[in-house]
Formats: C-alpha cells, sequence, structure tokens
C-alpha cells in the first residue's frame, strides 16, 4: 500500500491542517510513492522500536521525531541516528500530534478514565466529575498506572475537570474548572494554580499520552495491511 493512501486516510481522520502552528505533524520521514507493507503504532520512535520495525514499513508515531529545522546530520547524535536507520530500512514516518490531540486523544483519555466530556475548548477536554479531590487523584492514579502522583490542592472538592494529555502547564491561566489534569507540570505553573485556587494533578506525559496506538488502532482495522501497536519506551525511571 502507497504511504500517500494512507496520509489520506489519517489526514480525513484527523486533519493535519488542525496541528499548531508550532507543530510538526505529517510526512516526515519518505514519499507519497513508497511502497509499505507494515504499520507500526508508537508514541514516539526509539532505538528499540527500530530493532523490531521490518523494512519496507511505516511508523505512526504521536510526537514528531524532526520538530525543527535540522542544519547538521551527525548520525552519532539523536534524531539523527534514528533518522539514519529509518533511511537504510526503508521506514517512513507520519506523525499525528496536536491534530490527534484535538480530534481524538484528550477523548479518549477522558473515556478511560470514565468522565464524560461536557465540552472542548481547543486542546482542553471539559468533564463533571463531582468528587473529593483525593478520590479523583486516587482513581487517575490507579487507572493510568501512576506509580508517584504530584498533586497542588487548591480546593479539596472537585466539580468540573479539565484534560489536556501530554504537556498542558501552559494552558493553566486559561483554564476554567476546579482542578486541571495533565502532565509535565512545572514548579512556577504548580505556584500559579495553586495562587489562582486551581487545584493540579500530574498525569505525566508519557503515562497521559501512551494511549496513542491503542487510540489510532481502532480506526484502522479494515484497512489492507495489520497495524502493530509496538510504543517506545518511557525514558523515566522512579525509584
Amino acid at each position: 500500500m502507497k504511504v500517500g493512501a494512507l496520509y489520506d486516510f489519517l489526514d480525513t481522520l484527523s486533519p493535519f491542517a488542525t496541528q499548531a502552528s508550532w507543530d510538526n505533524s505529517g510526512l516526515l520521514i519518505g514519499s507519497r510513492e513508497d511502497e509499505v507493507e507494515q504499520i507500526y503504532l508508537s508514541l514516539d520512535v526509539d532505538s528499540a522500536l527500530l530493532e523490531e520495525v521490518a523494512e519496507n514499513s511505516l511508523i505512526i508515531t504521536h510526537h514528531p521525531l524532526i520538530f525543527s529545522s535540522l542544519k547538521q546530520l551527525n548520525f552519532a547524535k539523536y534524531p539523527s541516528n534514528l533518522i539514519q536507520i529509518m533511511v537504510q530500512k526503508k521506514i517512513s514516518l507520519i506523525a499525528m500530534h496536536t491534530n490527534f490531540d484535538l480530534s481524538h486523544l484528550n477523548a479518549f483519555v477522558a473515556s478511560k478514565l470514565g468522565f464524560e466530556i461536557v465540552e472542548s475548548n481547543e486542546f482542553v477536554a471539559y468533564c463533571e466529575v463531582n468528587q473529593r479531590l483525593d478520590d479523583l487523584a486516587l482513581h487517575v492514579k490507579h487507572v493510568l498506572g501512576i506509580e508517584n502522583l504530584r498533586i497542588v490542592r487548591a480546593k479539596e472538592w472537585v466539580g468540573r475537570c479539565a484534560i489536556t494529555t501530554g504537556a498542558g502547564g501552559d494552558l493553566i491561566s486559561k483554564i476554567e474548572a476546579d482542578c486541571f489534569l495533565s502532565g509535565d507540570l512545572k514548579y512556577h505553573q504548580a505556584m500559579e494554580a495553586k495562587e489562582n485556587n486551581l487545584s493540579l494533578i500530574d498525569i505525566g506525559h508519557f503515562e497521559s499520552e501512551r494511549y496513542f496506538p491503542e487510540c489510532l488502532a481502532q480506526y484502522l482495522k479494515n484497512l489492507p495491511l495489520k497495524a502493530i501497536m509496538s510504543n517506545s519506551k518511557n525514558p523515566f525511571e522512579y525509584k
């Protein structure tokens, strides 16, 4: 199957034109005319993933391997080392990042948590949860499998909850809820939230977005190629 046909299918599912201005979603490695024999789904591309990916395959990731212009290809350093392997094995790459956040991933994670979205505002999904902050935190910890959960306690009761998968800390000033669930939350963002009476639960970047393969796979079942869910590894360890 040609990469171009797969790209067009994905573009219909989650239009690449809706990605954020700073993003780099789309066809990053390969051409529309390339023929691929298998599809692999992953949050990221890493060296462990490339060891198992067969030649003449397509990898669809959430995070773009190439975010900004490459001025040098140093094959001893990331990401050039991975690009070299992919070119050698004739592996194509499509990234579906912020466009897929908007269309599918936030809603999928909210559903995993058993929450119904009552409103969506760009990259933020709002849900009515109506429970104590401690109960919400334990529920999130259990469902998402987070070993060490960081919270900012501003309110004991959470009626309205906001969710942004990945890193949503820069959105804190715009959140209109009792609690905000997102990842990669920074110290000064936590200070801002607490002073503005907004509780936070850090759901992790990897932990909240690792569902990308599972979410996308359900839409690829009728394609003539097999889609293999083979997620990249979390670079962080917890002791």
